[in-house]
């Protein structure tokens, strides 16, 4: 199929690309990996598609004392080639290498990936157990607001109709960060079935882990890292925490979606553990 007509615009800045969108039918494109399926399906049918791929100001990347900063149009492949500052040991880049293919992750970027808030997408998992904040542009200035108050379900999140997600600020770990990632998907390339991201700040750290693709949004597993915190390293233990955690999240889980997803979690957690 073909998209349906629409204007097309391509703004020089933030302010002006911010004042289109506030008009009805406007939307906006960056990497354009999802939404030109959508487009062509006509799932999406703008009158007006904003293209914000040339805005420097969505692309500046750097390193401060207290945050790892990731602009907006940060692509996967950034990620993956290490262009950008990696303060996580290799996390970044492992996680971009297994998102889809590599003509996919030279368009698709980070900020798109949560913009769109798909449940089952590699980056939103991954920041969550990073603790990132997302900065986003507003009609005053900018506010920032932690990654899991922004995602707020399936294919939603805070943003107003007029907000455009700047970048990402992730606190550095402050010590060498050990970390587990596993994915579980139907063929290479495709969306995960369940993934699970599990990283402690340098040994005898703060634990996180965080998993995706099982409910409406990602959410961290607080039991799981309490035990963990404890010197908990019972796979028995674990496995009962895990599933403490999920039920709370996603309480219709099914068995099988539960061994699933358990199996996920326990494999991270192996992984972080063996560095």
């Amino acid at each position: 199929m073909k998209p349906a007509a629409f204007d097309y615009m391509v703004p020089k800045t933030i302010a002006e690309a911010r004042a289109a969108l506030a008009v009805d039918g406007a939307s906006m494109i960056a990497g354009g990996q999802s939404l030109l399926p959508m487009l062509s399906l006509r799932v999406a049918v703008p009158d007006l598609l904003i293209d914000i791929s040339g805005l420097k100001d969505l692309k500046e990347s750097g390193k401060s004392p207290t945050a790892v900063r990731l602009g907006a149009l940060t692509t996967h492949a950034d990620a993956e080639d290490g262009k950008i500052p990696d303060s996580f040991d290799g996390l970044l880049q492992k996680v971009a290498s297994g998102i889809s293919y590599r003509a996919v992750r030279n368009y698709g970027t980070i900020g798109g990936s949560v913009a769109l808030a798909d449940p089952a997408a590699d980056w939103p998992v991954c920041l969550l157990a990073l603790g990132a904040d997302v900065r986003v542009v507003v009609r005053d200035g900018v506010r920032s607001e932690a990654i899991g108050d922004l995602i707020q379900g399936q294919y939603t999140t805070s943003l107003a109709k007029d907000e455009i997600i700047l970048g990402f600020d992730v606190p550095p770990p402050g010590a060498r960060l050990r970390w587990g990632y596993f994915k579980v998907a139907r063929k290479s390339g495709a969306y995960a079935n369940s993934i699970a991201v599990a990283v402690q700040r340098g040994a005898g750290g703060p634990i996180s882990v965080a998993l995706g693709a099982a409910g409406p949004r990602p959410f961290l597993l607080p039991a799981v890292a309490g035990q963990l915190g404890a010197g908990e390293t019972s796979e028995d233990i674990l496995r009962t925490a895990i599933v403490k955690d999920l039920k709370s999240q996603v309480p219709d889980t099914d068995p099988y979606l539960t061994r699933l997803h358990t199996s996920t979690v326990l494999r991270a957690l192996r992984e972080m553990r063996s560095r």
